[in-house]
């Protein structure tokens, strides 16, 4: 009796209290390829409309962690909720729907090299979302508008600079109206002047609602725009904190070595030579 009161009471509670779109949880999550772990028990919350940066050096797991969260990649042990429900063993429709409110950003654009940067987006609208052609011409537009590109509507990806391509593919993600967008290095593939405009349609999505994940080597970018920092190498998180604790006062001996390197390399080089 006492254990119905109980089930209920907690039923009662979680409905009075629901989960707010947008949040992230990984609880004990590893992953594994074969014998070689690269991410090892990991616990973390994001909140709804957080933006946090992941930092970390090449190979330590950092694009593994956010791909395992649209389930690009599957978890090897734990469990990650996504607006409080588990996404572990999501397969068909729930799949497509959860990676309908997860966006991902990738680091090579992906765009359809067939097809303009105005099709890019209305592809998905029309065959998936179920707006009319009209109706996702008017969507793309928009979105092409918000992020500098009405005027290349109408041109193929090869006729774009990479930051162009960047930009479309963020539209495109927009398009879908995520709770949450993940971004795998956005900027990795970009030449230096071409950084800066992806960094600056990133900055305006922030602080907007939606909850922003950066896998970065930004670290300017980080410290600017971040609610927090976390960390990895080795496949765990061995810090998080507020930007300006992070890039002022790192806790964690390997981060500080990190940050030392990344942001004063000319004198790591030489404290090596």
């Amino acid at each position: 009796m006492f254990a119905g009161l109980f089930s209920a009471s907690v039923a009662s509670a979680t409905e009075a209290f629901p989960v707010q779109a947008g949040t992230v949880e990984f609880r004990q999550v590893s992953k594994r390829y074969g014998d070689h772990p690269v991410l090892k028990q990991i616990d973390l919350q994001v909140r709804a409309g957080e933006v946090l940066a992941v930092c970390g050096p090449s190979g330590s797991g950092k694009s593994t962690l956010i791909r395992l969260i649209n389930q690009l990649e599957t978890v090897s042990g734990g469990e990650i909720y996504v607006d409080g429900k588990p996404t572990s063993t999501l397969k068909g429709k729930a799949l497509r729907e959860l990676r309908r409110h997860v966006g991902f950003v990738f680091q090579q654009f992906n765009l359809y090299a067939h097809l303009n940067a105005l099709d890019n987006i209305t592809l998905a609208l029309t065959k998936v979302h179920g707006q009319s052609p009209r109706e996702a011409e008017e969507t793309a537009l928009a979105l092409l508008e918000r992020v500098g590109l009405r005027d290349k509507a109408h041109h193929l990806p090869s006729q774009l600079s990479g930051g162009q391509q960047q930009r479309v593919a963020i539209a495109r993600t927009l398009a879908a109206k995520p709770h949450i967008i993940l971004f795998d290095e956005p900027t990795s593939a970009l030449d230096p002047e071409t950084i800066g405009e992806v960094l600056q349609v990133m900055r305006s999505l922030a602080h907007s609602g939606m909850t922003l994940i950066v896998v970065t080597h930004e670290m300017q970018f980080a410290r600017e725009i971040a609610d927090r920092v976390i960390f990895i190498d080795g496949g765990e998180i061995l810090e998080q904190a507020a930007p300006e604790q992070f890039f002022t006062a790192p806790q964690h001996p390997r981060a500080q070595r990190f940050l030392q390197k990344v942001l004063n390399p000319l004198h790591a080089e030489s404290r090596e030579l």
